[in-house]
């Protein structure tokens, strides 16, 4: 097995300085800076470099390209090859292991010393292989190169030392399995033909002992000429001339006739005592024409022969279909007796074993099942009943069933969580699969003492979300979910707009969200929609009704003119001067496809719909068209189950949505967010016609609730405190601003704004008592969103470019919007002033700017949302992780809402609470005034800010000649790192005190990886 290269790079021991100053980001990269501390820290780490070592333990999926497959009845295991050199052996579930040839060349054909924990390859460079299977991690033994030969069919006989390859020129040469060495005996093509034939048989396509002598070896070359060579005389028994050509060979067990298919879609019999023309010739597919012949068919790649005691022989071949019909799919055949069972398969056959109870060919074979490897399945048939189901299969070949477009992945769950989501996802699996245990039963596997709830979550093209168990490295598919039921199918005209955003796949996830502890679930698809999902045991009856939240802001800006000299902390200052214009036309409204407008890509459905038991759609949030403009796909997206919100954004913006009051709380562009703190100088376009802005109304309706919620005492966010979740109050009020109207509202419309109460009116407080609107526990809501459109036209510095993640490193793809990138919910501080944490969202951009700000007074008052001001910070390319470290060095979970069933019956005497858990920054209360860590990571960069202060405490420069595609920060061996995914094919660790890189060299080009 290689090894992998550790590499400790950059390892300083340089302490922080005095307090003051910033760090300089011009080192090289791979070159830890530190900045001054203005406290001593007491964060032990002791990581190091020959902690890690990188391994494969076990790749889950279907083969990519596979070629061939092989088993081994005896120990009940099989082998199948890949066009990449790859070798997949499976064996009962749980039993998989992968190996690769070097060479990376394709593997033809596979062969297994039946019993002897041996496998031999044959691959596309004309090379033999002998692997020893008995150790932990197959190894190759032995190879054998044949220089001028090609090979094109392999044969090893149960229990023998000998190995027989035969070649394209149609030479056969006899290996010695045991040395493997060449034995010096071939069987030359001008010795097994006749001398007087004048024309070259062809390559070999087959070999095979005879079951009545194992001393006799029939030889069938292409061009259908068979022969029967004795080994020990070293002379021909008999040859065959047949005038189709010949694909496989089948022995009957008694071995005094065997079977061949043919090009022309015929199957021939042949009997020993008479080989001078075949006893029986049929084509099992053909149609007899007007003079009595049969009409031509497909060929008829290979056929099977297996007899049985008590009932007639099983012959089972692919393909041999007639030409009468185009784009059939592909076939196998199963004739037993007078019985022909046709079975279609949604991809091509690539190979196929029937599976017999014994090894030997000479006895009753008894098959009991048939193994087909397609190009994109693996399914086995079982053959003892008379319909011939399909066995449930037992290992995750499915997982590209559909192409994967994102995946997730979720350590530590819950313990309940799992055992909840396959009792859900059991009551909707398919039926009639065979009874009968997996045939493929071999090998053993232990699970590890040391194992924790690991969950993968995958989304796929068609919509469609699967939950799978990784725990102890197996994996199983716990639960599936159809995003796709959300919304109407496209009729007529309605594709139009959905096909001018995503060519096809309207529906195909593009990235997903989920909090275990409150199984609250979101889903992102590439028609710039996001779904959110409650977890419930109960069905549910309810409507997704279409409630049009829209916002119609929009601010056109020129490029940026120059970027801000330093990277110093900027204080955010209140950005003012939003212009929400005027609401848009229903999107029921029929209007001209030029004139389209305020109308989302896909429909949702508004009618009565049932909701199995497991995820319920709650709420679906559509960005819609603007100006005739279909909406930017979402790039970053957040979810706080205590804080009951949602973020969003895209290369246009951001937008922040409750979704327990189902309102949309704030949208604005991405400069917009930065205010007077914007570090660029950025010139705007003048303000189109026909948009009117309402923020002066909004601001005189809402003013004078400000006073009232200042003063209210926040103490909501107590760790595991109880919360009401129904409360008494009346909803109707529109948000500051005019960023949002509730979702009963009318829309404002010019000249009669619709302002709210007083300060005498009513009220809303989100976490104490009183019912805050649209809380139905059975209905869900569908927001419509219209993301303000910004119009950025020149370069800027080196941050404002995003690269395709399946391009190299040297292909960039200059975009010059500024896209929200990262977003986080936290508990942490929004300003320097702040002396506790409270509530704040963390947005990063693809030029590399960080904004932080505290939303605190909206949890207080849900009727009142102050726009976005904190803080703004800086570093080298686009931002992709935030993550949160206490004064000890341990990383601060966010915090959540523990789950709790809507959908259950309500009992009067126990009313239902929310009940939220929150994580302090520090564990004791004179320690919370001392601040936490923020560890910030872009695709260059890496820094430490010590909050409240916003002090930079350390800097590294990760790369400058690639860039980090996926960043996270783990806990690992009772210590905290910093983990990077590079596109050059690295991955590196970085520690926090003095950010040190550990580089270990995985993929060879990981420039087309994205998770």
């Amino acid at each position: 097995m290689k090894k992998f290269r550790k590499v400790l790079d950059g390892l300083t021991t340089s302490s922080p300085a005095s307090a003051g100053g910033s760090p300089s980001c011009g080192s090289a990269a791979g070159t830890p800076t530190a900045a001054p501390t203005p406290r001593e820290l007491d964060v032990h780490e002791t990581l190091m470099s020959e902690h890690f070592h990188i391994c494969k333990t076990v790749r889950h999926g279907f083969p990519y390209q596979p070629t061939c497959l092989t088993f081994d009845p005896v120990q009940k295991i099989l082998a199948i090859g890949t066009r990449s050199g790859g070798v997949r052996i499976l064996g009962g579930p749980g039993v998989d292991c992968y190996s690769q040839h070097e060479s990376g060349a394709a593997v033809l054909q596979l062969q297994f010393l039946i019993n002897e924990g041996a496998l031999v390859t044959a691959c596309a460079d004309d090379t033999l292989h002998l692997w020893n299977l008995r150790q932990r991690r197959p190894a190759i033994l032995h190879s054998l190169k044949f220089n001028r030969e090609r090979i094109t069919f392999c044969h090893l006989p149960f229990q023998s030392k000998w190995l027989y390859v035969g070649t394209e020129r149609g030479n056969t040469h006899i290996v010695n399995v045991e040395s493997f060495i060449l034995s010096g005996y071939v069987i030359m093509w001008n010795k097994a033909i006749e001398l007087s034939t004048k024309t070259h048989p062809g390559p070999v396509v087959h070999l095979s002992d005879s079951p009545k002598d194992e001393g006799k070896l029939l030889i069938g070359f292409e061009s259908g000429t068979i022969v029967m060579w004795d080994l020990r005389a070293k002379r021909t028994d008999f040859r065959i001339y047949y005038d189709e050509a010949i694909h496989s060979v089948s022995w009957h067990h008694e071995g005094r006739q065997f079977m061949c298919s043919h090009s022309d879609g015929s199957l021939s019999m042949w009997n020993l005592r008479n080989t001078a023309k075949p006893f029986q010739v049929t084509f099992p597919h053909g149609k007899s024409q007007r003079d009595g012949r049969k009409e031509s068919c497909k060929p008829i790649l290979k056929v099977e022969y297996k007899t049985c005691r008590n009932s007639e022989p099983f012959v089972i071949f692919s393909g041999g279909l007639s030409y009468d019909k185009a784009g059939r799919r592909p076939t196998l055949t199963i004739m037993h007796g007078k019985a022909i069972t046709v079975l279609e398969m949604d991809h091509p056959i690539v190979e196929f074993i029937v599976l017999c109870e014994t090894p030997y060919l000479n006895e009753v074979q008894e098959p009991y099942a048939v193994v087909v490897l397609l190009e994109k399945d693996f399914i086995v048939v079982d053959l003892t009943q008379s319909n011939f189901p399909i066995f449930e299969n037992a290992y995750p070949m499915d997982i590209h069933e559909s192409p994967v477009t994102c995946t997730a992945y979720f350590a530590d769950c819950p313990p309940d969580i799992i055992p909840v989501l396959y009792s859900i996802g059991a009551k909707h699996k398919k039926t009639g699969y065979s009874h009968k245990e997996w045939p493929v039963s071999g090998g053993t596997w232990t699970v590890g003492s040391q194992t924790y709830p690991e969950i993968i979550i995958t989304g796929h093209a068609d919509g469609s979300i699967k939950f799978w168990d990784a725990t102890a490295i197996t994996l199983q598919m716990l639960y599936k979910l159809k995003t796709s039921k959300v919304f109407e199918k496209p009729k007529g005209a309605e594709t139009g707009r959905s096909a001018e955003l995503v060519e096809e796949d309207p529906y195909a996830v593009q990235m997903v969200s989920w909090c275990p502890q409150s199984r609250i679930f979101c889903v992102v698809g590439i028609s710039a929609h996001v779904i959110l999902y409650r977890f419930s045991k109960h069905d549910a009856n309810t409507t997704i009704t279409v409630r049009s939240l829209e916002v119609r802001l929009q601010c056109e800006m020129e490029e940026v003119i120059s970027p801000s000299d330093t990277e110093n902390t900027v204080c955010l200052t209140d950005p003012g001067g939003h212009s929400p214009q005027p609401q848009p036309p229903s999107p029921r409204s029929n209007m001209p496809d030029s004139a389209r407008d305020s109308i989302p890509c896909l429909r949702v459905k508004d009618r009565m719909i049932r909701m199995p038991p497991g995820y319920q759609a709650e709420l679906v949030v559509q960005l819609l068209w603007v100006d005739g403009e279909p909406p930017q796909q979402i790039t970053s997206l957040d979810l706080n189950s205590a804080y009951g919100l949602l973020a969003l954004g895209n290369c246009n913006g951001l937008a922040v949505v409750d979704y327990l009051q189902k309102t949309v709380i704030l949208c604005m562009s991405t400069v917009e967010l930065y205010g007077a703190a914007d570090p660029f100088q950025r010139l705007t376009r003048s303000p189109r016609k026909n948009r009117q802005s309402t923020s002066d109304f909004c601001m005189r309706g809402l003013s004078n609730f400000y006073s009232d919620s200042k003063k209210r005492i926040r103490t909501s966010y107590q760790s595991k405190s109880r919360l009401p979740e129904e409360a008494d109050g009346v909803g109707g009020q529109d948000h500051v601003n005019g960023h949002c109207t509730s979702p009963t509202s009318q829309p404002c419309v010019p000249g009669r704004p619709r302002v709210p109460g007083g300060p005498e009116g009513p009220r809303l407080s989100r976490r104490g008592p009183g019912r805050p609107p649209f809380r139905k526990a059975q209905s869900a809501a569908c927001m419509e969103v219209s993301l303000p459109v910004s119009s950025l036209t020149e370069e800027s510095r080196e941050n404002s470019f995003s690269r395709s993640r399946s391009s190299s490193v040297s292909s960039i793809d200059r975009d010059t919007k500024e896209a929200v990138t990262t977003l986080l919910f936290a508990e942490s501080y929004g300003r320097k002033s702040d002396a506790l944490p409270t509530p704040c969202l963390w947005v990063g951009t693809s030029l590399g700017l960080m904004l932080l700000s505290s939303f605190s007074d909206y949890l207080l008052f849900p009727l009142f949302f102050i726009p976005l001001s904190g803080t703004v910070l800086m570093l080298k390319g686009s931002v992709l992780r935030f993550s949160f470290l206490d004064c000890a060095g341990c990383l601060i979970q966010s915090p959540y809402e523990v789950w709790r069933d809507v959908n259950a019956p309500e009992d009067p005497e126990r009313p239902r609470r929310r009940k939220l858990v929150n994580f302090s920054p520090c564990s004791s209360q004179d320690a919370i005034g001392d601040g936490h860590l923020a560890v910030v990571c872009s695709e260059r960069q890496a820094k430490v800010f010590l909050m409240p202060s916003q002090a930079c405490l350390y800097v590294h420069n990760i790369t400058e000649s690639s860039f980090v595609l996926r960043a996270d920060v783990v806990a690992v061996s009772n210590s905290v790192c910093l983990a990077c995914f590079c596109a050059n094919g690295h991955v590196m660790i970085l520690r926090f005190t003095i950010l040190t890189a550990i580089i270990f060299p995985v993929h060879r080009n990981a420039s087309k990886i994205q998770d």
